[in-house]
């Protein structure tokens, strides 16, 4: 699963709250917008799709897991990821008992603002990645293989009416167990903070839509395209947050939502507990 953008700094919050800057880097200085955040998040699912082993017929998963989530940047690099440490309690009645134990996502992308220190921004559009993405453990794929996918593109930071700033990314997936491309990904991420308390806490609404298309059809496996959008809404503090969040699934991963095979798609729920570092 993947969780949400979280912004860790004023100004990130300033410029997803009251619209996106610009990324300048024309002055030569490619390391005046660095930040860093990390938290951990103690999180459960209800009715998460695919659930159980694939091929077994299983229907939705509920299960515990733990969340490591941390994203910043650093010059011409800017980084999101996240570990997740499933079935904490190692229960036999887990969902996730007899899967692996670890999720890994990785989402480095390289600012080609930064590398080139040009301006490349145009109307809506405030920064131009080389954008890529990793997928790693966390369950079996399609092939019966674990899962290791590679996906790079070209990715945006963009301007959207009343969501502030929506990072962007058009890629191209590669599976590394197959060792071959396979088809094509559009993600969009994006956090809006849209109340505030007088002590400073506030309400933010957070999400994400990941669709493929073009992916090679394995007949009652696999279709050739599907997807997932999440929608949150959490209460933020400087150390702590909560949240619900609701999944829809739509032959999620492209795998086909076969009764006899795994059902894909429907809605799923999400609670999250955090704490901010």
């Amino acid at each position: 699963m993947k969780l949400l953008t979280k912004i860790a700094s004023a100004a990130a919050l300033t410029a997803c709250s009251f619209g996106a800057m610009a990324a300048d880097y024309t002055d030569g200085d490619i390391h005046k917008n660095d930040y860093k955040w990390m938290q951990f998040n103690l999180m459960y699912a209800f009715d998460e799709l695919p659930g159980g082993a694939f091929g077994s017929g299983d229907h939705s998963s509920n299960h515990d897991y733990l969340e490591m989530e941390f994203g910043g940047r650093s010059g011409a690099l800017d980084l999101y990821g996240y570990l997740d440490v499933f079935n904490l309690s190692n229960s036999d009645s887990s969902d996730k008992d007899g899967f692996d134990k670890m999720f890994l996502k990785l989402a480095p992308r390289l600012s080609l603002d930064a590398v080139t220190g040009k301006d490349l921004s145009f109307g809506p559009v405030k920064e131009v990645y080389f954008s890529t993405l990793l997928n790693y453990g966390g369950g079996k794929s399609a092939d019966g293989d674990h899962v290791e996918n590679f996906f790079y593109g070209v990715g945006a930071d963009v301007e959207v009416p009343w969501l502030g700033k929506v990072g962007m990314n058009l890629y191209s997936l590669y599976d590394m167990n197959a060792k071959k491309n396979d088809g094509y990904q559009f993600s969009a991420n994006w956090f809006k903070p849209f109340y505030f308390f007088e002590n400073g806490s506030f309400l933010s609404y957070q999400g994400y839509v990941d669709y493929q298309w073009g992916v090679d059809k394995i007949e009652g496996v696999k279709t050739d395209k599907g997807g997932a959008t999440f929608h949150g809404l959490y209460w933020h503090s400087e150390r702590y947050a909560l949240g619900y969040g609701m999944k829809l699934f739509k032959d999620v991963y492209a795998l086909d939502n076969n009764e006899a095979f795994a059902r894909t798609t429907g809605l799923g729920h999400y609670i999250a507990a955090t704490y901010k570092f």
